[in-house]
């Protein structure tokens, strides 16, 4: 049960954006820019970064979430799978391999980002501005887990769930919905 009254209707991080409409907008636009913005990483990339920082940081709404969106993006269920499994051994670039290890090592703590890293980085083609996003995605995922989990927020149990909200993660983005989320109340 959360801390806090929020819409029942609304787990996870989406209750919270709506109980606070005005600081929910920047975030929103902070995660559409990075996540869904331009970029030479592709969305389901920039989808995986956000899932191995939610994964490592056991927060289970937002590494299940941003799984299926994932998932969604990429066409596929392996990859995230593989990723959270072993990420030597994923199917993924040598390039993403690296700004995945980056992004695991901002989930530690952000000193904790080597000099190699970023070098083996470089090395595998990764530029200076998906390093520098790989870092702020990995940093804001982090601020989401801790407040979902900070908060209690509803954490759904279907599988269903998730791949709804992938869908709407894939069709939407991270914008509020025009029409808001009342229709969500079933």
């Amino acid at each position: 049960m959360p801390y806090i009254s929020l819409e029942h209707h609304l787990p996870g991080i989406t209750g919270l954006l709506e109980y606070r409409k005005d600081s929910a907008a920047p975030i929103r636009e902070l995660t559409q820019t990075l996540l869904r913005g331009p970029s030479t990483l592709t969305e389901g990339e920039r989808e995986l970064i956000a899932t191995i920082v939610s994964y490592r940081n056991e927060c289970t709404f937002c590494t299940t979430a941003h799984t299926a969106a994932a998932n969604i993006l990429l066409g596929e269920d392996d990859t995230c799978a593989k990723v959270k499994e072993d990420i030597n051994s994923a199917p993924v670039s040598d390039k993403m391999k690296a700004l995945l290890a980056i992004a695991v090592q901002v989930q530690q703590g952000g000193k904790n980002v080597t000099t190699d890293a970023v070098k083996k980085a470089k090395a595998n083609g990764a530029t200076d501005l998906e390093i520098h996003d790989t870092v702020l995605i990995a940093a804001l995922f982090c601020l989401y887990n801790r407040y979902v989990d900070g908060l209690t927020t509803v954490t759904p149990t279907e599988p269903t769930f998730y791949t709804a909200l992938g869908k709407r993660l894939k069709d939407h983005g991270y914008n509020r919905l025009p029409q808001g989320y009342e229709h969500l109340n079933n």
